[in-house]
């Protein structure tokens, strides 16, 4: 039975080598760069369909990675599988459609297969190989060489270098895309609903503020008792001051009522115009929630007025609705 290796040091020395390896691999694409990667992001921009990947095996896992990031960075794609396309996934595949295909030989059977089908079809191919004079690459419409020297596997047999860099190169077409349709993170959100950026960059002040019966606030004039029992009636931690318009002049928080005790031994003739704070943080319905953690965080308070354009409050957002949403 072989030995494994004898010290912690070893096994480091051989992460740290094929982390080498690797990297030299990924840097070693630049150089390959060239005007047939703008031809393929050329292809793809002008796809009226979706760009279907495919791949074999540990390129297939690459590819199924690939048409992933494509999708959620505004390029529609999906993975099919090479050896389920010539029983009848084919059909899948459209005129409209682009497919880039993946193999670092450039000659797997399965995906070599297609060839003549995709041909009659008339869509168009981008192949990603390691091989720029292989079957793959001759037959495509657009090749990107992801090549490198040698595999970090010691036995140079295992994909590992020719695998992180179809994945780095996959990358780099996926982010060219994106820059080229001008794609920005609330594009990007809109297909990460249930995720934190989701929620960041798609929850509004008016999707989480309460409203109607659960605002809290009071008349200018009010006696501060009033104030008070406004804040414990509606559990978040303030209270909208309101003029005769029903503007907002002010809040009163729980801070505030600190002040106060300090200030007045006895509450019974203050009024709440006398110990509120003016002109009161406040802000508009229509603004992402996280810039109100930004101002909350900010002003080292925990709940906002919001208000209308005429600075009327329409709601109350609290630092507790944006942690059970998830905005934070």
């Amino acid at each position: 039975m072989r030995q494994p290796l004898s010290t912690p040091s070893k096994l480091r020395e051989s992460a740290l080598r094929t982390l080498q390896i690797e990297q030299a691999a990924i840097g070693g694409l630049q150089a390959k760069l060239d005007e047939s990667f703008d031809h393929a992001c050329e292809l793809i921009l002008a796809c009226q369909g979706r760009v279907v990947v495919t791949g074999m095996g540990k390129s297939g896992h690459i590819a199924g990675k690939l048409a992933a990031t494509l999708a959620s960075t505004g390029t529609p794609a999906f993975f099919v599988h090479p050896g389920e396309a010539s029983h009848g996934d084919l059909g899948m595949i459209t005129r409209t459609d682009v497919v880039l295909a993946l193999s670092n030989s450039g000659e797997t059977a399965e995906v070599t297969a297609l060839l003549p089908l995709l041909k009659r079809l008339g869509t168009p191919l981008v192949s990603m190989t390691g091989r720029p004079g292989s079957t793959l690459a001759k037959h495509a419409d657009a090749h990107l060489n992801s090549g490198v020297e040698r595999e970090a596997c010691p036995l140079d047999l295992a994909p590992t270098s020719s695998t992180t860099a179809a994945l780095a190169l996959g990358d780099a077409l996926a982010v060219a895309l994106l820059e080229a349709r001008g794609f920005t993170a609330e594009d990007f959100a809109l297909s990460h609903p249930g995720g934190s950026l989701g929620k960041r960059l798609l929850l509004r002040v008016k999707d989480l503020m309460h409203d109607g019966s659960r605002l809290p606030q009071v008349a200018l004039g009010s006696p501060l008792r009033d104030a008070l029992l406004e804040i414990t009636r509606q559990g978040l931690g303030f209270t909208c001051v309101v003029d005769s318009d029903g503007r907002l002049a002010g809040v009163y928080t729980d801070g505030d009522l600190r002040r106060t005790l300090d200030q007045f031994h006895d509450l019974r003739g203050v009024r709440v115009d006398d110990v509120m704070t003016r002109p009161g943080k406040r802000i508009g319905p229509d603004v992402l929630a996280a810039e109100a953690v930004r101002i909350m965080e900010d002003s080292r308070i925990t709940a906002l007025a919001v208000v209308d354009a005429q600075q009327r409050p329409i709601g109350a957002l609290h630092m507790h609705d944006l942690l059970a949403s998830g905005v934070i």
